[in-house]
């Protein structure tokens, strides 16, 4: 790691091409959305159990956790399975770029949960960036409209979007009581695998019938967007600020929909361009704006 402490801004191309490979990866799988998911936790849980099960310290933070805390920690990994299906489900039904721009709302949703439920407050000047990122949205909504699948498709990526934000939520809840990253993630994706694991099993859904493909979709998954992507901005922490960081985030959507391009020959229409950069606008300048008020 040498080479990229001493370069990390090849580090955050890593992580911008781990994520956007994610929604191309679950284009290529044939199997049903739940059984994709399913195999992308198991094989992130896999992955991490050395880590997790290996330390004497993480064992012992784990064995000395309270019900309150494992019981949150279900519930998380409970909404990161939604999550998981529904954008996937998504995926398969509009656009890359419809899809991945309006998972990029999470943002606006947590902002909005965290007032809500956590007595939070918005930062001066967030409402403007939330309604400037409602309005791209209901444009990509406007533009599929006419066809049905599309409009399904991108309520399903809204749904996906609020599911999410309400396991980063959870998340916030959970590591201010002192759970370090490890373990709440450990246990986070360990409940999210089990939850996919019995809705397969409840849906009639083996999941080694649909041949390797999810097997490796799932594997590609977990190390180029879990483990190459989303760790590697965490990484990345150390060198650059969290507000460029986050910036850096919504370059998944351009990526990810040139990939799309290239690959499905998906070009969006003018209107889905409109929707998309706003949305990216929207959720960039509240990404700025609290990070203003936090070194404030």
């Amino acid at each position: 790691m040498s080479y990229f402490s001493k370069h990390p801004m090849a580090m955050i191309v890593v992580g911008i091409i781990g994520i956007s490979l994610s929604a191309i990866f679950v284009r290529f799988s044939t199997a049903p959305s739940a059984v994709t998911a399913a195999f992308r936790l198991r094989w992130t849980v896999v992955l991490m159990a050395p880590v997790a099960i290996g330390k004497k310290s993480v064992r012992r933070e784990m064995a000395s956790l309270d019900k309150k805390t494992v019981l949150l920690s279900f519930l998380s990994g409970l909404f990161l399975a939604v999550h998981f299906v529904t954008w996937f489900e998504s995926l398969q039904h509009t656009s890359v770029a419809s899809s991945t721009t309006i998972v990029c709302t999470e943002v606006i949703w947590v902002a909005l949960g965290f007032c809500l439920f956590l007595g939070g407050r918005l930062v001066k000047g967030a409402v403007r960036s939330i309604a400037v990122t409602l309005a791209g949205s209901i444009l990509i909504a406007l533009s599929s409209s006419a066809d049905g699948p599309q409009l399904y498709g991108v309520l399903l990526a809204l749904f996906s979007a609020v599911m999410v934000a309400m396991y980063t939520l959870l998340g916030r809840v959970v590591r201010s009581g002192g759970t370090s990253t490890t373990v709440y993630t450990f246990l986070v994706y360990t409940a999210c695998a089990a939850i996919l694991a019995a809705t397969c099993m409840v849906q009639g859904l083996g999941l080694l019938d649909y041949g390797p493909s999810p097997i490796i979709v799932g594997l590609l998954l977990s190390v180029f967007s879990t483990i190459l992507g989303h760790s590697i901005f965490s990484w990345c922490l150390k060198y650059f600020s969290p507000a460029f960081v986050s910036a850096s985030k919504l370059c998944e959507p351009v990526v990810a929909a040139l990939f799309a391009a290239f690959l499905f020959g998906e070009l969006p229409t003018f209107l889905q361009l409109v929707g998309c950069v706003l949305v990216l606008a929207g959720v960039f300048r509240y990404s700025r704006l609290e990070m203003k008020q936090q070194r404030n």
